[in-house]
């Protein structure tokens, strides 16, 4: 397996660095492992499309090329109508950029508040501009304008909520400023774009699109093997398997079921129609938890020239790292498979669920409460949640976690380093290297973070049968790797389960 890509492609770049000869091979081409990581604007038309757009291919002296499709909009250019550049996935990058561009995505900026956003980042709003422009060529109210109008068209094409729904659960403060803006940014009406009639009142469904390949079945048996019951459970049904949960966000409550649909490279959503005011940070969560937006082949380009994990890659190609829907839910049960089996984690944390959870109803048996909070398990005497079935101290580092959380530990400020947010994350009792390493490779998304104090990493990457590496001789196996370490520890885990 070799894998080359045009060194300017191989992670989403700059505008700067974007290589107009690159692009439109790869355009021509329609490649997919670009979708998303730039943008096409075509001079003759007005519009700009993704590199997969199935329309004639315009000559190379007609194209422009953008990082981001706000900067294509900046640029003047509407959004194609049959490519839909709405659906595709985003480029992965760890710089402060992308941080930023990531909280605007969820809805940072539905208020307009650019002031607030950088005060929470740690800049000033005019070093936040200054970035933006540097990296996607477009202001911060330039890009939050770009996602809110993408958003919308989104809803429009694929759901049947009313307008008003529409343009709220888009982060506009009126339908009035939704209608101008559209108009004066798409030169059509809202409306002229409708494609669904009604809304389902079992629920609204929305499609998720990926870099192709997906190993879907690997991630969702990862999923299922560390499912907390009553929260959250992989199903099986005629129409192949899906995930379930109950969500619990700003305010609103309802559950979410994930399926996936791989001839349109696409992951199918279906949520609670009470969850539309937040469909827009929503969604953001559900992308975070399928690592939707990774370029599985940059990653395999990278790591397969290791003897050890390219064998895996050939294995299961478009192994993900899966996510986290809320980072609390799964500090916590990282902590709770501090020295215990995977099963046996599952099993305790069933039992914290169900014991300190709110109970809600949901289509599905198998998500029946909400996790609990960390405000109420912060109040909670240790020796209470040891009830469950842990001992005292495990008891007082989830309190100790949950005191952490509520104080604001777990929202780490954007481009904080890996180094710096495992320093952080070990400032609470109870939670040392290998549960700060895997929270921050799940919940953090951090490409690097590498536990390698876990005994099945050590095992996997042990030469002799029936032997494990130190977690010393771990980390400098480990040290080419980087910074891809997330991605080649998954590889590491489910080369064991191959083995099973």
């Amino acid at each position: 397996m070799d894998i080359q890509l045009p060194e300017p492609l191989a992670s989403a770049s700059p505008v700067s660095l974007l290589d107009p000869e690159h692009c439109y091979r790869a355009l021509v081409a329609r490649d997919s492992r670009f979708d998303g990581v730039f943008f096409i604007g075509v001079k003759t038309t007005g519009v700009y499309c993704r590199p997969v757009c199935a329309v004639k291919t315009a000559r190379a002296s007609s194209c422009t090329y953008y990082s981001s499709a706000a900067a294509a909009e900046a640029a003047g250019f509407r959004p194609c109508l049959r490519c839909r550049p709405e659906l595709a996935p985003y480029a992965l990058q760890q710089n402060l950029a992308y941080a930023v561009w990531q909280r605007i995505a969820a809805g940072a900026l539905n208020d307009g508040n650019v002031e607030r956003l950088a005060e929470e980042i740690g800049l000033s709003s005019r070093q936040l501009r200054r970035v933006l422009l540097q990296h996607f060529g477009v202001t911060p109210v330039e890009l939050a304008q770009t996602q809110r109008l993408l958003f919308a068209k989104k809803l429009l094409q694929e759901t049947g909520l009313a307008m008003t729904d529409v343009a709220y659960a888009a982060g506009f403060g009126s339908v009035r400023r939704f209608n101008a803006l559209f108009a004066e940014r798409y030169k059509m009406a809202p409306g002229s774009i409708r494609r669904a009639s009604a809304t389902d009142t079992e629920g609204i469904v929305l499609r998720l699109a990926y870099r192709p390949p997906y190993a879907w079945d690997e991630v969702l048996n990862y999923l299922a093997a560390r499912a907390m019951p009553g929260l959250e459970a992989v199903l099986d049904g005629k129409a192949g398997r899906s995930y379930v949960r109950s969500v619990d966000i700003g305010g609103k409550q309802g559950w979410l079921q994930v399926k996936h649909v791989p001839e349109r490279l696409q992951l199918s959503l279906q949520v609670a129609p009470a969850l539309a005011p937040v469909l827009m940070p929503l969604l953001a969560k559900v992308r975070s938890l399928f690592d939707l937006d990774a370029n599985p082949m940059v990653m395999a380009s990278y790591l397969q020239t290791d003897e050890l994990l390219a064998a895996q890659i050939v294995r299961t190609p478009g192994l993900r790292v899966p996510g986290a829907f809320h980072a609390f839910e799964l500090a916590i049960r990282a902590i709770l498979g501090q020295q215990v089996s995977v099963a046996g984690a599952s099993t305790v944390a069933g039992r914290l669920v169900r014991r300190f959870g709110e109970p809600v109803v949901t289509p599905f048996a198998e998500a029946s409460h909400h996790f609990p909070t960390a405000e109420l398990l912060a109040q909670t005497a240790p020796e209470d949640i040891a009830q469950i079935g842990l001992t005292k101290t495990r008891a007082a580092t989830i309190r100790n976690l949950a005191v952490f959380a509520t104080a604001g530990g777990l929202r780490m400020p954007a481009g904080i380093s890996l180094e710096d947010a495992v320093a952080r994350l070990k400032t609470v009792g109870g939670v040392g290297e290998w549960t700060a390493q895997y929270i921050a490779l799940r919940a953090l998304r951090f490409t690097d973070a590498f536990p390698a104090g876990d005994l099945a990493l050590q095992k996997a990457a042990a030469v002799a049968p029936e032997t494990r590496m130190t977690e010393k001789q771990l980390l400098a196996r480990a040290h080419p790797w980087s910074p891809w370490r997330s991605y080649a520890a998954l590889l590491l885990w489910q080369s064991l389960s191959n083995k099973d």
